[in-house]
């Protein structure tokens, strides 16, 4: 045991760290890069993606007229079917989040 190396102890006590000690528990690498807008990205096609297979699993074929002389097939216009059932699923998320917002300003202006 009288061999072993003396084990390095870093103390608080008095400021007995030198600065070159202190220096080394500082960041020394970049910070991440926010990927946000990726995440945002990957999160619609993947919406775009299911609403193409909820189309497809669909057995009977579906009708939509979005004005009197314009109606979109969801077996002869599967992707323009697709995109709108995407649009329908888009609106409903950002109905959802718009009324989490309302409600957590509502909620901080009556401090419920």
């Amino acid at each position: 045991m009288s061999n072993s190396q003396k084990k390095t102890t870093w103390s608080l006590q008095d400021n007995k760290r030198s600065e070159e000690q202190r220096d080394l528990f500082k960041a020394m690498g970049k910070s991440g890069k926010r990927r946000h807008t990726l995440y945002v990205l990957v999160g619609l096609l993947i919406l775009l993606v299911f609403s193409f297979l909820l189309t497809q699993i669909y057995k009977e074929t579906l009708e939509t007229c979005l004005t009197s002389t314009f109606c979109i097939d969801s077996k002869d216009n599967v992707i323009l079917y697709s995109l709108y059932v995407f649009f329908n699923i888009l609106i409903i998320i950002f109905a959802i989040i718009g009324a989490y917002i309302v409600g957590k300003k509502l909620g901080n202006y009556f401090k419920v």
